[in-house]
């Protein structure tokens, strides 16, 4: 039973599981497997690994590697041909299999990154393209956004554009904090356009999009023969040199991977993967977050070493809630831009929307405010945009802020005593049949106190 129910767990993960004995036989060998194979499971279960895959050897085989040494192997890029001549690219995880201490095989764990890793190779191509064709140019133009392009009348975002342009001069790395859709790429985008690098190259990568495994070599490009299939390649090190980096989501980054991106940050040198050759590299860093580094630091997310190197020049951007003074200003910009987009004629939003956008959170920052026009804007049939128009999720959160207001009005502690108060001297009037005397005596308080409540609670009574 114990062999059937874990025959179901491997089965069900959605990853290739490969065993192979000590022989090289396999053993074991999942669905998932199969299918990143082009496989079937019969094929492969029983037959010599190396009969199956014949493009790979001994060498090459990172489940022979560790048949061979018993030594595991983490993060392993694999490039091989199926028995069909079919090209199969995975990242594997290779570990040596012991029972009461005897070795007797070896399992992999194989994530197929063939998509992806085209897919990366695709964007290094036209990003390496791109920046050759730019190079032709005079003046190149790879930013879309200048710090001119930031809107706003709040005093402490104006300081913080003012202090961008004086350190947009500077060549030291940059960190950028702030909630998603504060508008951090803008900002950082801004700088590099004011900086002495403007006509450099630009890249922005966010390292939360890219595989762990996938990144390094995406930063710090490949050197031929560095694994099976891998070609010389530059990262992005190399194609942003003489620019700006922008690397996106920081504290998403394993690791093991901030300490190679410190030490470039200390000397200026890369070093591609599975290479001998190093490069210096001129290039400006700029990290953003969008969770607090303190955060992220205590989770153990961001190394305090990189932390200190990068935090030489930090741009904190506020959210919106807190920037309210911006919410109107940037709506009038946003359906002046939309008027264009769209080919409308509207004019302004209504007083009521007004107040809702206001009193509205805003979770989404500058990048929900814009779309939620843009939705508007759709919607709308007239020259006004009205609560008709508002996106479905602002109304629930809008009815549900109403909500935990009520709640915490109620909770009042001023607001409730007044009521007891109030509902107490009722009562001893109604027995009092009105007499203040009995009444303040029944309340144990002096008649003139109540004299004074009755004046601030209740109509004075008719009787005494």
């Amino acid at each position: 039973m114990t062999n059937e129910v874990l025959a179901a767990i491997l089965k069900s993960i959605d990853e290739g599981i490969h065993v192979i004995n000590t022989d090289g036989i396999t053993i074991f060998y999942n669905d998932v497997a199969a299918k990143h194979d082009g496989l079937q499971q019969d094929e492969v279960l029983g037959k010599p690994l190396l009969e199956v895959y014949p493009s790979l050897s001994e060498e090459t085989s990172t489940l022979y590697k560790v048949l061979l040494n018993k030594k595991p192997i983490f993060n392993q890029p694999q490039t091989y041909l199926n028995k069909y001549s079919v090209k199969i690219e995975t990242i594997n995880t290779t570990l040596p299999i012991f029972v009461k201490n005897e070795f007797i095989g070896a399992v992999e764990i194989a994530k197929d990154y063939s998509k992806m890793k085209m897919l990366t190779e695709r964007l290094l191509e036209l990003q390496k393209g791109l920046i050759q064709n730019q190079n032709k140019k005079s003046n190149p133009q790879n930013t879309q956004y200048t710090l001119d392009d930031l809107i706003t009348e709040d005093e402490n975002f104006i300081n913080l554009i003012k202090k961008a342009k004086k350190l947009a001069k500077s060549n030291s790395p940059i960190l950028v904090y702030g909630e998603s859709g504060t508008g951090k790429e803008l900002l950082i985008q801004g700088i590099h356009h004011e900086s002495k690098r403007s006509n450099g190259p630009f890249i922005a990568q966010n390292c939360a999009a890219i595989p762990e495994a996938l990144l390094e070599s995406i930063l710090f490009g490949t050197a031929k023969g560095s694994y099976t299939g891998a070609v010389d390649r530059p990262g992005l090190f190399e194609l942003a040199h003489g620019g700006t980096l922008f690397l996106d989501e920081l504290h998403t980054m394993p690791i093991e991977l901030q300490a190679k991106l410190l030490r470039v940050l200390e000397d200026g040198i890369v070093r591609r993967i599975g290479g001998s050759k190093s490069v210096s590299v001129d290039v400006r860093i700029v990290a953003a977050m969008n969770e607090h580094p303190n955060d992220a630091l205590e989770g153990q997310k961001l190394r305090l070493d990189l932390f200190y190197r990068l935090n030489v020049l930090m741009f904190e951007l506020l959210p919106l809630r807190i920037r309210k003074v911006d919410i109107l200003l940037l709506s009038k910009h946003f359906i002046q831009y939309f008027n264009t987009q769209l080919g409308k004629k509207i004019q302004e939003m209504t007083s009521e929307v007004e107040e809702l956008f206001l009193q509205y959170p805003w979770p989404g920052n500058v990048r929900e405010l814009k779309h939620s026009i843009e939705y508007m804007m759709n919607m709308c049939d007239g020259n006004l945009l009205t609560p008709q128009e508002l996106p479905i999720l602002f109304k629930q959160t809008i009815e549900k802020h109403k909500l935990v207001n009520q709640k915490v009005e109620s909770l009042s502690l001023r607001k409730n005593v007044q009521e007891l108060e109030s509902n107490l001297i009722s009562k001893a009037l109604t027995i009092s049949s009105g007499n203040i005397n009995q009444a303040a005596k029944l309340l144990d308080i002096p008649r003139q106190t109540l004299q004074y409540k009755l004046q601030k609670f209740i109509s004075p009574p008719t009787a005494e």
